[in-house]
């Protein structure tokens, strides 16, 4: 791809690496860098070497280099003088790390003159940074190399060690170099070196000398100076006037004044080091002066004194001129007092500590802190010394106070080092700066500000807080000035000594007001008196803190006076304290409650007078910010009531009035922002305000209170953050301060938990923002701050004099912009869906013209190198933008796609890169294949193979991603630091969304890559820590995604096709036993979650990946087994059990929501395998009891979260029973099981009542029967077929089928009243007829128990006739005009009301045959009610011969078979009911044998009426493969054979009603033993059903039902018979070859049932007729003769049947059900078992024919 990692590191990734920015972290690898590079550190600025003809040759014979690179090398070297091979070099490296094209375009460029100019001046700037960097990277070393706390510390001094010895020699001819330096001119480089290039080479080589000098400041910090170098420095530093004359000092411009300065800091700082004056100090007190170094030197002395005797024309002299004063003071007092007394006075002169405050702050501001550490340390020995060395009045020149306070200034400045403060309250107070502290104590509290600036520098920790509050609590003088002596005075003759004669209150406040009280008798000493006044220092005890109270008391009353500026100057300092004593130690904030607590009042009185004091209010705002941090609630009480804030006139109810501001007052802060900030240009109570705002907003306030922000944000939001960068300025960096600061005040908002804010209707501060970021021009702020783009913040940041600054403008902008970025992912995040589309998205997504579309920005930020977290955080956006906007990133990027394609790439690629980076390139690079085709395209770069067009084949392109992928994923390169688990994980998340999205040109790439099966597969190979210990949670990740792959690979591609490498890795696995290793794993993983319920667990997305990727590695299993090599029974077994395991410790621990998500996927799973491997789990133990135990645990949790997971548990019971049963009887757990379902249903039920009667108050029609299909999820109760209850009742249903003899549910049902609430719910759905499948469950499970006595007697106890009878009514509707309309043509199988109707019927025939006589007068009431729908039922057999219709008429004609052994009841109660069903029922037998005897007929009316009958068949595939006409004739075969199946199913329902109808119609017909033997039968009793006529049935309803039907129906009967007995048919469309043998054998024994009854049915009518008086002798005679002709055939043709063995009948009457199995096929019955039939239909024949 692109070069591989470059042999030379540039300077810039060396920087990199070693502040730990890289991926480079380990300290081996920081020391190994340390080593490859020390020589370029040592040689500095050296390195880099001049042009030379050596050189050149070398590049001109280097085969490796392009020629067009070399020359272009050439121009480089002659641009910038550098040496041609490294020219060369240079240019490698800044094409590998900063070039923003292609490699295609670069040739473009370097043949274009233009264009390759303005490459030269790119490479140039490169250059500079490169040297800059280098310089760095020393600095770097120097200024940690003795930190204990830096990670890398022995490495860096190590390596400072190896470089001590010449380092300095080095860099100050370097320097010297620098400043002498000729600058360059077009003549010597070239005609690009213009105005502007010249410029730029200058500004360089000023930074460079500063570089240099500081690092020669840091490394004299720690090692000593020789006398002789000190002199060699002077000289050197007086010859270029401390920077002020540089060679080329014409080319300075104002911009670059600062550098000089810096150069005169750090020049004099090395002189005043090199001194040594702390250890000068150190001899000095322990009087051993000799051993200082210059105590042997009197010729550099000498020296010296010559040198700086001339010095004193420019302010950088002073230090330089003091500290030698210092030296020479101490080591040779005696000598040369006038030289000392004239270079003393010289500095003073130079007003040397004014200049010392300066140049602290000059080196604080930018740049390595640790310079400006150092330097103050190094200054802090100088005033330590001079302070002890010399009177106070000698260091004064131009009037006490102001030289006094540059000294009071300076010792600030250096106090403000951490380290200083403590070492400073460690040392004894008449020493050093302690004597200033004195001087200071002495003035107050006349003077206020001195000493309370130095206590101020002095608190740097906790312990320091309370040495300053000690030290402000036990004052012992109060100096008072006074113009006149008062009268209340004694004093002594010489005016020396005062003393009180009254006591005195020493502030004029009211009573009762804290004041300090000065007692009689006080001494006071007169400091300084006489004509002009008195300054008197009175020896009286107070606490300071008492003081502060009154001062604020003071201002507070003079407020409005003239008085209040004095006031507010001695105000400001104690405000200052304040804040700096509560944000370092909050526990003393108790104590300065009296101060704190004044704040409020002060803020309202002061921002209210017409020319307010800015700086005080600045101060008591911060302040309160400081507090609001610990009391958030207590500060916001306080301050609504000053009026500073801004606030809302009336209470705020929508969106719309919060934007619009309607009603809102911006406050004393909106008035003090727009009357004095702007105007003056100076913001520091706005910078404040947003601090203590956004400290509010963190503190969590509470929605009250965070209401009450909204008009102070709805401020920022409206009225600054779109204008902010239009106001006026004075100091250069405040606008961006604010900038950032009130992006992080909107990102605090943001940020807020959502508990935080309360839900409601009127605006959040949430809601707020997100609505006036979304559409309101403040969006459109962040957007075009998020726009400054990279070269702009490149640029900034050259301009900064060092880029270790953490305070710098550069850092303040980058930070401004990730907030930025934060802000806008999180507005987008969390704005509300709407189909609108915003102003922000408008302006995020539009696209500009000439490159200015965000998205381009967005993506060039990846050329960022400075901070890693800004690139990371633009593609995050980046990301998000991508997955949500409706816009193809691809097209945004335009021309640039191809060049940031690359960038993304390099980064990714380089094995440096700190790894967050990557992770996110592979994030977003992993949403771009969903959402981005034409970029993930792009980064694919998928090339055809050998460039054939047309070729289906393809291969990564050279800047591809592929090839970073799969070497991230490569086995070997794991655990290596360039490939941690996080990026592993990241390059395996982009493999399965190729494999998700289906991208099949990437994964064809991908499966031909040897080893590539291989290397993905491995973490599945690896041993993973036990789930309580793993620290590493994105390997749980890596290795789900691995399975997901492999499951979709093996979903998606046909068994055959699949790879080898990947069939061998499977068949690895499965040997390896890792399917035991993974279940018993995931196991491990379920419990653990359930054991750390109480703690919660951090990796829980990530372990619920894991065990939803191995769910479904095992579902593809039941499916796949062959491929996935789990074949072995005993292995399913093991992972069967591992399922259970899981799900059962899921699910009986506490219930969280984390072990409810784990628990309801284990029983998913669990279920699948049940329904799937029905043959393991047959052999498995006892499965019941664990699911039992889960069951209970589950029923008690919380309901709402348990719904699915209940129904999954129930639906495993259901299986689990009808695949075991009770496993041998043991039915240990039967009596809870049964009782934890009843209880279930129970609720449910009730529930289910409650819910119906709602939604049919509501009003909610009921659902069409369509609907009732759909699997959507309905709400909570709502009928389901997967419900709850509708599952709970079928397992109930399983229960009591399990528990034959009752002896259980007996008394469960005792204990729950489950039958009472059961059927009440049955009655209310079929009243409203809803709740289709729970009607249907209940009436199963009712039928189930209507099967024992005890259970049949239990349900219709409960009134089961009252439920059913009536509100079945409203199930379905009569017609008038003919039944089919009313009857469904659906299939049979899917639920509907029919059903439940047919249900009902089969319930009331079990109960009636079950009961008998104690259910009949129910049963007859069933009938009276339903009657017309028997009836129609009955007809529409003719008309319809749908199975659904065929069914309903099978279950009516059962019911009526049940009832027809009840005549005598019958007749009685409904003697006309009984007469239409006697004539129904026999207009029936002859349909049925009409359309069993007409097999064409029945085909047609099937295929004419009711097409849907027939199972719908694949399409012919003659239509889908035209050209293969042999394909027709197997389509067609296939559509008959389907129409021959559906053609059957009729035929076998059409039997089973004739066979019911027959068995009917017998108990209506005498019985014939009495009819033949009996002569005194009453033949009134019955009714002749047939009339005389021997015409074979007809298919018209006028034609009346006949003897001629009975004969037919026997005929058909025995052609069926005989029909199935042929075994050869032709082309088999046979019964035979359509059914299963046992469907064959239980048809022959219905058959051979039918003819049974037909011919009991004939005989008895026959003899009834013979008997009958009413009937004409000569019908009798007809009669006769006609039945003993035509039962003479039908005998014979019975007995050849019985020869050839006949399936036996069923016992007489009693229908076999379709549970009972039908006799072994095959056996014949004995001719015995047939006879009595022929004996019987012969004995009737000789009768008849007598």
């Amino acid at each position: 791809m692109a070069e591989s990692e470059m042999s030379v590191r540039s300077s810039r990734e060396l920087w990199t690496i070693l502040l730990g920015r890289s991926a480079l972290r380990e300290q081996a690898q920081i020391e190994a860098e340390l080593d490859r590079h020390w020589d370029r550190l040592h040689q500095g600025l050296n390195y880099y070497k001049p042009p030379s003809s050596s050189s050149a040759g070398k590049v001109k014979e280097n085969k490796d280099v392009a020629q067009p690179l070399k020359d272009f090398g050439l121009r480089i070297s002659k641009l910038l003088c550098l040496d041609e091979q490294q020219s060369v070099q240079l240019l490698q490296c800044y094409l590998q790390e900063d070039y923003r094209g292609t490699r295609d375009s670069l040739k473009v460029v370097l043949k274009d003159e233009r264009q390759s100019q303005a490459l030269l001046l790119k490479v140039a700037d490169y250059y500079y940074e490169e040297r800059m960097c280098l310089l760095r990277c020393v600095l770097l070393l120097l200024t940690y190399f003795q930190d204990e706390r830096h990670p890398y510390r022995t490495e860096y001094s190590n390596c400072v060690n190896k470089l001590e010895k010449d380092l300095v020699s080095k860099y100050q001819s370097q320097f010297e170099k620098l400043f002498k330096a000729e600058a360059p001119t077009w003549e010597t480089h070239g005609n690009l070196m213009t105005e502007r290039q010249v410029s730029l080479w200058f500004l360089q080589c000023l930074r460079e000398q500063s570089l240099l000098l500081e690092i020669i400041f840091l490394y004299y910090a720690y090692f000593e100076m020789s006398p002789s170098d000190l002199l060699s420095f002077t000289k050197m530093f007086k010859e270029e006037g401390f920077g002020l004359r540089q060679t080329n000092r014409h080319l300075v411009d104002k911009s670059m004044d600062v550098l000089v300065d810096r150069i005169g800091y750090l020049s004099s700082l090395i002189l005043v080091e090199g001194m040594d004056i702390d250890f000068l100090h150190k001899c000095a007190l322990e009087d051993c002066t000799e051993q200082h170094q210059f105590s042997n030197a009197p010729d550099v002395i000498k020296e010296m004194d010559q040198l700086l005797l001339t010095f004193g024309d420019i302010p950088h002299h002073g230090p330089v001129l003091l500290a030698w004063v210092l030296l020479r003071h101490t080591l040779r007092p005696d000598e040369s007092s006038p030289v000392i007394r004239r270079i003393g006075n010289t500095a003073l002169q130079l007003g040397v500590f004014k200049y010392i405050t300066t140049m602290l702050r000059g080196l604080g501001a930018s740049g390595n802190n640790c310079t400006a550490s150092t330097a103050k340390m190094c200054v802090y020995g100088l005033l330590s010394f001079v302070i002890t060395s010399f009177e106070e009045e000698s260091l004064q020149t131009d009037g006490v106070a102001t030289q006094c306070s540059h000294l009071i200034d300076a010792a600030c400045e250096v106090l403000s080092a951490p380290s200083l403060a403590e070492v400073f309250w460690e040392m004894k107070p008449n020493m050093g700066l302690g004597m200033i502290l004195d001087s200071a104590v002495g003035m107050f509290p006349h003077k206020i500000g001195p000493l309370l600036q130095l206590l101020t520098a002095l608190l740097s920790n906790k312990s320091t807080v309370k040495k300053v509050y000690n030290f402000l609590d036990k004052m012992s003088f109060f100096t008072q000035v006074y113009k006149h002596k008062p009268n209340d005075i004694v004093s002594k003759d010489d005016e020396t000594l005062w003393r009180r004669q009254t006591p005195k209150l020493l502030y004029p406040l009211g009573s009762g007001q804290t004041n300090l009280w000065m007692p009689q008798g006080v001494l006071g000493q007169v400091m300084i008196g006489g004509e002009q006044g008195y300054v008197v220092r009175w020896e009286h005890s107070y606490s300071s803190w008492t003081l502060f109270t009154c001062e604020v008391e003071m201002l507070l009353h003079v407020v409005s006076t003239a008085d209040v500026i004095a006031h507010c100057a001695r105000v400001k300092p104690i405000l200052d304290l304040v804040h700096k004593i509560i944000s370092t130690d909050w526990t003393v904030s108790d104590c300065l409650l009296p101060l704190t607590s004044r704040i409020y009042m002060l803020l309202q009185r002061l921002t209210s007078v017409i020319n307010p004091p800015v700086d005080v209010i600045a101060s008591c705002v911060n302040c309160l910010s400081v507090l609001a941090a610990r009391l958030p609630g207590k500060v916001w009480s306080s301050l609504h009531h000053t009026g500073f804030l801004p606030f809302a006139s009336n209470p705020l109810t929508s969106m719309h009035q919060c934007v619009s501001a309607e009603g809102m007052k911006a406050g004393n802060y909106g008035t003090l922002l727009v009357q004095i900030e702007q105007p003056r240009g100076e913001y520091a109570v706005t910078i404040a305000f947003l601090r203590l705002i956004t400290t509010l907003v963190k503190g969590q306030l509470g929605s009250t209170q965070n209401k009450g922000l909204i008009p102070c944000v709805l401020l920022v939001l409206k009225e600054m953050l779109p204008t902010y960068h239009k106001w006026r300025y004075n100091a250069y960096g405040v606008r961006e301060r604010i900038g950032c600061l009130i992006l992080e005040l909107i990102h605090a908002i943001l940020n807020l938990s959502p508990e935080g804010e309360d839900q409601g209707s009127t605006p959040t501060l949430q809601s707020l923002c997100i609505y006036s970021l979304a559409n309101t021009e403040a969006g459109q702020a962040v957007v075009n701050i998020m726009g400054v783009g990279v070269d702009t913040i490149d640029v900034v940041l050259a301009v900064q004099p060092s880029s270790c600054g953490s305070e710098g403008p550069g850092q303040i902008l980058i930070q401004t912009v990730k907030l930025a970025f934060s802000v806008i992912n999180n507005v987008i995040r969390l704005k509300p869906p709407s189909d609108v589309v915003s102003p922000l998205e408008q302006a995020l997504t539009q696209h500009g013209g000439h490159g200015n579309n965000l998205i381009v920005v967005l993506a060039k930020y990846i050329y960022h190198k400075h901070d890693p977290a800004l690139p990371r955080l633009a593609i995050q956006l980046l990301k998000r933008l991508a997955t949500v906007a409706p816009m193809s990133v691809y097209a945004c990027l335009g021309s640039d796609a191809a060049p940031i394609r690359d960038a993304f790439l390099t980064r990714l690629q380089s094995k440096t890169e700190d790894m967050r980076i990557k992770v996110m390139i592979l994030e977003f690079l992993t949403v771009a294949v969903e959402t981005q085709p034409g970029l993930i395209e792009l980064f694919l770069n998928l090339e055809v193979k050998d460039g054939k067009e047309g070729s289906k084949e393809f291969v990564p392109g050279e800047w591809s991603c592929l090839h970073v992928v799969l070497e991230l994923i490569d086995s070997k390169q794991q655990g290596k630091y360039w490939c941690p688990p996080l990026l592993h994980r990241a390059a395996l998340a982009f493999l399965l969304a190729l494999w998700q999205d289906r991208r099949d040109s990437a994964i064809s790439v991908l499966r031909t890559k040897e080893r590539f099966w291989e290397n993905l597969t491995t973490p599945l190979f690896g041993t993973l820590t036990p789930p309580s210990d793993t620290n590493e949670p994105c390997v749980l990740e890596t290795c789900a995604f691995v399975m997901k792959i492999i499951g979709l690979e093996i979903y998606y591609v046909v068994s055959g096709s699949l790879g080898q490498s990947l069939k061998d890795g499977l068949q690895k696995f499965s040997n390896a036993r890792r399917y035991e290793y993974w279940s018993q794993y995931v196991k491990s993983l379920v419990c653990h979650v359930a054991e750390m319920e109480e703690e919660g667990i951090s990796s829980f997305p990530e372990t619920q990946m894991l065990i939803s990727a191995w769910r479904m590695l095992l579902i593809l299993s039941t499916t796949h087994s062959d491929v996935m090599q789990l074949t072995d029974d005993s292995t399913k077994l093991k992972l069967f059990m591992d399922v259970l395991d899981g799900a059962k410790a899921a699910l009986t621990t506490p219930m969280s929501v984390s072990c409810l998500r784990l628990g309801s996927m284990m029983t998913t799973l669990l279920l699948i395998l049940l329904k799937q491997w029905r043959s393991v789990v047959a052999t498995a133990p006892d499965i019941l009891s664990p699911l039992s135990l889960i069951l209970e645990s589950v029923l008690q949790a919380d309901q709402q979260m348990m719904e699915r997971t209940k129904a999954k548990i129930f639906s495993a019971l259901i299986s689990v029973l009808q695949i075991q049963g009770l496993n041998g009887g043991d039915i240990s757990q039967l009596p809870q099981l049964l009782l934890s379902v009843c209880e279930t249903v129970k609720v449910e039920a009730l529930a289910l009542i409650d819910n119906t009667r709602h939604m049919s108050q509501t009003g909610d029609q009921a659902e069409d029967e369509d609907s009732m299909e759909t699997d959507s999820f309905r709400g909570p109760q709502k009928d389901q077929r997967d419900g709850v209850c509708v599952l709970a009742l079928h397992l109930a249903k399983e229960l009591c089928r399990t528990d034959e003899d009752g002896e259980h549910w007996v008394s469960v049902m005792r204990k729950v009243p489950v039958l009472p609430s059961v059927l009440s719910a049955v009655e209310l759905s079929l009243r409203s007829k809803h709740n289709l499948y729970f009607t249907e469950a209940a009436l199963h499970l009712l039928l189930t128990l209507a099967r024992t006595p005890q259970g049949a007697a239990a349900v219709a106890g409960a009134g089961v006739i009252q439920t059913i009878c009536l509100p079945l009514l409203s199930v379905y509707e009569v017609t008038s005009n003919g039944a089919s309309q009313s009857f469904s043509r659906r299939s049979q199988d899917s639920a509907c009301w029919p059903g439940v109707y047919r249900l009902c019927m089969s319930l009331m025939e079990s109960l009636l045959k079950t009961l008998r006589y104690n259910f009949i007068n129910d049963a007859l009431d069933f009938v009276g009610v339903h009657q017309e729908r028997i009836l129609q039922c009955l007809n529409a057999v003719r008309t319809v011969q749908s199975l659904s219709c065929l069914d309903e008429a099978d279950h009516t004609v059962g019911f009526l078979l049940q009832l027809s052994s009840f005549c005598k009841e019958w007749q009685f109660h409904l003697p006309e009911l009984l007469r239409d069903v006697q004539v129904n029922l026999c207009y029936l037998c002859q349909t049925c044998t009409y359309l069993l005897h007409s097999k064409k007929m029945l085909h047609h009316y099937l295929q004419a009426k009711n097409g849907e009958a027939l199972p719908p068949v694949p399409l012919p595939r003659a239509q889908r493969a035209p050209q293969t006409p042999s394909k027709e004739a197997a389509g067609g075969g296939e559509r008959e054979e389907a129409e021959q199946k559906a053609l059957l199913a009729v035929q076998c329902s059409l039997v089973k009603i004739l066979s019911k109808t027959l068995a009917t119609v017998q108990h209506f017909t005498p019985d014939c033993c009495q009819i033949l033997l009996d002569q005194t039968m009453d033949l009134a009793e019955y009714r002749n059903l047939f009339v005389l006529s021997f015409t074979t049935p007809a298919f018209d309803p006028d034609v009346a039902p006949s003897f001629g039907t009975l004969l037919a129906t026997i005929n058909v009967a025995l052609s069926m018979l005989s029909e199935m007995e042929k075994k050869k048919e032709p082309v088999s469309m046979s019964i035979a070859s359509l059914a299963s043998s046992e469907e064959i054998q239980a048809l022959k024994s219905l058959l051979m049932f039918t003819m049974e009854n037909c011919f009991y049915v004939l005989i008895s009518q026959a003899v009834r007729c013979l008997k009958d008086p009413s009937i004409l002798p000569r019908d009798q005679q007809r009669l006769k003769q006609e039945l003993s002709s035509e039962l003479s055939t039908l005998l014979s043709s019975l007995s050849r049947h019985f020869r050839r063995g006949s399936p036996s009948s069923p016992a007489s009457g009693i229908l076999p059900s379709s549970q009972s199995k039908p006799p072994t096929p095959g056996s014949k019955g004995s001719h015995e078992g047939q006879e009595p039939l022929i004996q019987l239909v012969q004995a009737f024949v000789r009768l008849v024919q007598r």
